[in-house]
């Protein structure tokens, strides 16, 4: 019996299709990249735009259509829509959320009932889940989450419908996994949430805050010996605090990079975006790291096209990308989603001004991320050393700052490790160099 997995999205949907992996290799499944071959068809999916629910659409028409040949169980969980699943009921055997998980075997063995259609908490008792051991996509890079859930609100955004509130899985359970990452030679390690500076905010008096639980991973990291680096994502510019810069400046495996979205850098838009902090705040983010952490990448997400953007409004976010200096920026034209609140406004920023305003930014991109890349030249860095390049003859990774970097080299025990190399040229976006040493 085997079992084809479709994960679309974030990391935190990758992280979750982790521990399905888990479920489904426990119950005797083995997996397969062949849709034809398998007897169990799962995705993963994600309603942050149209587009990846779209493709959901897309792939249960052709595994129905499967059926007419041969006996086959189909399945869909991750970030969905109240009324996407209903609908998903009447396309898919099994429907289930993710801290419905542990129950997936059982749901299996009884397919031929459909998931009832009923009120759904998808953050509603998240323990089971995180107690299931992730089957991990790499021997190297892992993904722990941290929490699940949103409170915030944003009215471009689906997520607090698909996943519901905040819920902070216990720190120790998460420090517990750090550990044994680090015992298992992992060197890059990421913490999951939606607003993961708000970790421990649901648990007052009972949970540690993110700072802290920051601290305890630095000191483990620092009485380890062992090199590796710790990343988050993503932190809101509300929850902020400089005492979590001031506490990742103080410990090697905290990785020097941050990813801190703005979405606009205009103050009224960032109303209309309910997003809860103003440029002035921002602005004090952007310069404490600079300050405390001034080796730091940023990287950041912009939304261009939203509501009512007048090119003013639009202008003062390219000014912002023009004053921040971002090494990257994820950059998305505004599309509706269905249950956000601003799914009731009109989308009357046309198209054709959506995608120059797209391409105006990601010049600016390029622009100051050139600027910042080429200064490497000369300079020595470490990388995580990742898989070969497209490139015949390289190997290809990130830097410590989340810096793509490739080197002459066709050695593949040098992939999952940390060498030194020296920057010989900058592209805007990537750097390349020479191989020096390996450290670990």
């Amino acid at each position: 019996m085997k079992y084809f997995l479709l994960p679309f999205g974030c990391q935190m949907n990758l992280s979750d299709t982790e521990r399905v992996r888990t479920v489904l290799q426990q119950m005797g499944f083995e997996p397969t990249d062949n849709e034809e071959e398998a007897n169990l068809l799962g995705i993963v999916a994600c309603s942050v735009r149209q587009k990846g629910i779209d493709k959901v659409y897309g792939r249960i028409e052709k595994w129905n259509a499967m059926k007419n040949r041969r006996s086959v169980i189909t399945f869909v969980s991750g970030c969905i829509l109240p009324a996407d699943r209903i609908r998903f009921l009447k396309l898919f055997d099994i429907v289930f959320t993710m801290n419905e998980l542990p129950q997936l075997p059982e749901m299996i063995r009884q397919y031929g009932v459909v998931t009832p259609v009923k009120e759904v908490n998808p953050s509603a008792n998240m323990e089971p889940f995180w107690e299931i051991n992730p089957m991990r996509a790499s021997a190297f890079e892992a993904y722990i989450p941290i929490q699940n859930g949103c409170n915030n609100f944003c009215t471009y955004c689906a997520v607090p419908y698909t996943r519901g509130r905040e819920v902070s899985r216990p720190s120790e359970e998460i420090l517990s996994e750090v550990r044994e990452l680090v015992e298992k030679d992992y060197k890059s390690i990421t913490l999951l949430g939606q607003n993961v500076n708000s970790y421990g905010l649901d648990k007052k008096g009972e949970e540690i805050n993110f700072a802290e639980l920051l601290r305890r991973i630095g000191e483990y990291g620092k009485a380890s010996g062992k090199t590796f680096w710790v990343y988050y994502t993503a932190p809101h510019p509300r929850d902020m605090e400089d005492e979590i810069i001031e506490v990742m400046a103080r410990y090697d495996c905290l990785a020097k990079q941050i990813h801190i979205p703005i979405q606009s850098g205009d103050d009224e838009m960032l109303q209309r975006m309910n997003r809860h902090h103003n440029m002035e705040r921002y602005r004090h983010i952007i310069q404490t790291i600079r300050r405390v952490l001034p080796t730091a990448t940023i990287f950041t997400d912009i939304i261009v096209g939203f509501t009512h953007e007048s090119e003013e409004e639009f202008e003062h976010t390219r000014q912002a990308m023009e004053e921040f200096k971002y090494n990257m920026a994820y950059i998305a034209q505004y599309s509706v989603r269905e249950g956000a609140v601003a799914s009731r406004w009109e989308d009357d920023v046309p198209k054709e001004v959506k995608r120059q305003r797209y391409h105006r930014l990601t010049e600016e991109l390029m622009k100051h991320s050139l600027v910042y890349n080429q200064a490497l030249v000369g300079t020595t860095v470490r990388m995580l050393v990742e898989d070969f390049d497209r490139k015949n003859g390289y190997l290809t990774g990130h830097t410590e700052g989340k810096i793509v970097i490739r080197f002459a080299s066709q050695d593949e025990h040098l992939i999952g490790q940390i060498v030194d190399v020296k920057v010989t040229s900058a592209s805007p976006l990537s750097i390349e160099g020479e191989l020096l040493t390996a450290n670990c």
